[in-house]
């Protein structure tokens, strides 16, 4: 007999997943959208080039901006494939602390640069640009899983840095069990992905509470206790609106990211 409080969990767990290939699936259509423009343009501008030389047109076009992605990592444009990872410049043997002043108290977490190179090194590199200075955290789950979501740079849940990393330390938190899920511990933090394999980008999430997820989520990062205790705080005030799953009622906004040896 399944009890009422796994069955919360579990139809949770599903909207998440559901939501992530969701994002996937849109990702998709926003390319194959993009072929369609990009290749209309290209014929737009052989017949533009030809007018210049005929008639004088100052040939001028409006350049289009990259599709917006539907996916925590940014679709690439029509004419190229997602930009490479950054290269690698960290110590892999290091831990790493990455810093996040916000509007709700300082959010830290401790990297091993060991479990998850590819990620830490990422965070790194994004942080060093600055990526996520002025950003929020655009997501509370706050019921069957616990978290905050972070790490849009347009805060819809559909923003990522042009490129994708794989996934890293996934059987750090054990062998799923029947349900196919293993226990993401409070303090955790996730890469947050499309419901696919290495599609993580620059969104991740801070798990407030034990929460059972699927295994498919790099766990990087460990929070300290004052910051568990400020995003515990964020997640009993609520999501807006009174619903389960939607932007904090509290606002979280980033306005500096920093990433130092620990």
């Amino acid at each position: 007999m399944v009890s009422s409080d796994q069955r919360r969990r579990q139809l949770a767990r599903e909207k998440f997943e559901r939501q992530q290939q969701r994002r996937e699936e849109a990702r998709h259509r926003t390319r194959r959208l993009t072929v369609i423009i990009t290749s209309a343009v290209a014929v737009v501008a052989v017949i533009g080039g030809v007018t210049y030389f005929a008639t004088g047109d100052d040939g001028k076009k409006d350049k289009a901006d990259p599709a917006a992605s539907a996916s925590p990592s940014a679709s690439p444009s029509a004419s190229e494939k997602s930009a490479p990872e950054p290269a690698m410049k960290i110590d892999k043997k290091a831990k790493y602390t990455l810093s996040l002043k916000t509007g709700q108290g300082d959010i830290a977490f401790t990297m091993d640069a060991a479990k998850t190179p590819h990620t830490a090194n990422s965070f790194k590199s994004l942080a060093d640009k600055g990526f996520f200075d002025g950003t929020k955290c655009h997501r509370l789950t706050t019921q069957g899983i616990f978290v905050l979501q972070c790490g849009d740079p347009k805060g819809d849940g559909t923003g990522g840095p042009g490129y994708t990393i794989p996934d890293e330390n996934l059987t750090a938190l054990g062998k799923a069990g029947k349900d196919g899920t293993v226990t993401y511990p409070a303090g955790t933090v996730a890469m947050a992905n499309t419901g696919q394999a290495h599609t993580g980008g620059s969104q991740f999430f801070l798990v407030y509470k034990d929460s059972k997820l699927r295994p498919t989520y790099t766990p990087f990062g460990t929070m300290s206790e004052a910051s568990l205790k400020a995003v515990e705080a964020i997640g009993k005030a609520g999501v807006t609106g009174g619903a389960a799953d939607g932007a904090p009622k509290k606002a979280v906004n980033i306005s500096k990211a920093a990433v130092d040896k620990a």
